[in-house]
C-alpha cells in the first residue's frame, strides 16, 4: 500500500500530463561499467572513478545530469531559432559545473554554460532563445535549478 500518495486540488484552468519512462541498466564489465538502453534501443555507458575502482570506460552519472541540461536547452535553442528562420552554421556549447558537500552527498551549486553559435541570428535572438529554454522550457534545467545556480555566456 502506497500510504504517500495523496489527492490534491488544482485550478480548473490546470492541465497535467503524465509522462512513462521506460529505461534498462545492465552491467556490461567490473566492478561499475553499466550501460543505459531507452525504448528505442540508444545507450549510454557509464563507469565509477577510478579512485572508487572505476575503469574510465563511461560518463559518471553526475556527469549525464550536466550532458542532459546541455542537450535539452540546445534542442530548445535550436527550435526557437530555427522558428525564427535563423540559419545555423556551428553550434556548440559547454559547460563548467562545481558540486559542494551536503550531508553525505556532493550537490551541483553552479553550472555555467557557454553557448558558442555561428549564424544569421542577431545576439538578441541568440539570448532570447537561450533564456527562454533555462527559464521556461528546459525540464533538465527546471530539475537542476532546485539546487544549482545555472548560468550562461554566449559567444557569437
Amino acid at each position: 500500500m502506497l500510504s504517500n500518495i495523496r489527492e490534491i486540488e488544482l485550478p480548473s484552468n490546470s492541465e497535467i500530463f503524465l509522462y512513462l519512462m521506460k529505461l534498462q541498466l545492465k552491467q556490461i564489465g567490473k566492478p561499475f561499467h553499466l550501460q543505459a538502453i531507452n525504448e528505442t534501443g540508444n545507450t549510454v555507458d557509464m563507469d565509477g572513478s577510478p579512485d572508487i575502482g572505476g575503469t574510465n570506460l563511461g560518463a559518471r552519472p553526475m556527469e549525464l545530469l550536466v550532458m542532459g541540461l546541455m542537450g535539452c536547452s540546445s534542442i530548445d535553442v535550436l527550435m526557437i531559432l530555427g522558428k525564427k528562420k535563423v540559419e545555423i552554421e556551428d553550434f556548440q556549447v559547454s559547460a563548467s559545473a562545481e558540486r559542494e558537500k551536503v550531508g553525505e552527498v556532493k550537490l551541483f551549486s553552479t553550472i555555467e554554460l557557454l553557448f558558442q553559435i555561428k549564424g544569421t541570428g542577431t545576439e538578441a535572438q541568440y539570448r532570447q532563445a537561450i533564456e527562454l529554454s533555462l527559464d521556461k522550457y528546459c525540464s533538465v534545467a527546471k530539475t537542476l535549478e532546485k539546487t544549482a545556480k545555472i548560468t550562461y555566456k554566449l559567444e557569437f
